[in-house]
């Protein structure tokens, strides 16, 4: 596959970007650092955070190890990049979780993995971080899912986390907007990553969500980043409160069968 890099230029900006040692995440810092921002890339893991920051450009990121899941550690995250790069323009709220399975099957630990890492995350996250954003005229923007708008089969925990993703959304769109603050989503649908290997290893699976996709493929990381980067941008100075589907036509569908013609 073919692609371009979109060009933004985001000289000067400092952005966060949660859940950023991987997938999505990564792509996204990628684009953000090489569009000339100062990143900061905040994971879990300290060893991947250190081979996400290798790739990209000398001097255009730092990292923070942090569970997004605890509030003291996202306050400790923001404290820091204030205090070491002088404030905050964008942040991508981007960690999640994606556990499948019937509800019936899905342990009290794992509903706790799910609602902690996608909902309390990202609330802990804004709260700390809209004043700051105020301070810039900056822009806060969630990482979503289709699954966030629609329901779909055996995923009910992550589509219910998802949907609280987008609601936040709206409704911090327009308390914040007053405030100088934008605040978007971006809603992909399956992109091929190792968090969703269990679907794009297996040919049969894997085909099967590829024919609800108009596109006729499944996304990969370099389709979905750019829309971040344009929501955070000038060129996207209206637009505010809305959840962007990219997800190669997927929720333009009724859902009823593709019978071809």
């Amino acid at each position: 596959m073919t692609t371009k890099t979109a060009s933004f230029d985001f000289t000067g900006n400092v952005v966060i970007v949660t859940g950023g040692a991987s997938g999505i995440g990564l792509q996204v810092a990628g684009d953000f650092a090489r569009s000339g921002a100062h990143v900061v890339i905040v994971g879990r893991n300290q060893a991947k955070l250190a081979a996400a920051a290798e790739g990209l450009p000398a001097g255009s990121v730092s990292t923070f190890a942090a569970d997004m899941a605890d509030p003291d550690q996202i306050r400790d995250l923001v404290a820091s990049t204030v205090r070491d790069h002088g404030g905050i323009d964008v942040v991508i709220s981007n960690a999640a979780s994606f556990i499948p399975g019937d509800i019936t099957d899905i342990t009290p630990d794992q509903w706790t993995d799910i609602r902690s890492t996608n909902i309390d995350g990202f609330f802990y996250l804004a709260q700390e971080t809209l004043p700051l954003l105020a301070q810039r005229g900056g822009t806060l923007i969630a990482t979503s899912s289709v699954s966030g708008l629609r329901g779909d089969w055996n995923q009910a925990v992550y589509n219910a986390s998802k949907g609280a993703v987008s609601l936040f959304v709206q409704s911090l769109a327009l308390d914040w907007a007053p405030k100088g603050v934008r605040v978007n989503g971006v809603a992909p649908s399956v992109t091929n990553t190792d968090a969703v290997s269990g679907i794009t290893g297996n040919d049969v699976v894997r085909k099967q969500f590829e024919n609800r996709v108009a596109l006729g493929r499944l996304a990969e990381t370099e389709d979905i980043a750019p829309a971040f980067l344009f929501l955070a941008s000038d060129a996207a100075r209206y637009v505010n409160g809305v959840i962007l589907p990219v997800d190669g036509g997927t929720s333009a569908s009724t859902g009823q069968a593709h019978v071809a013609g």
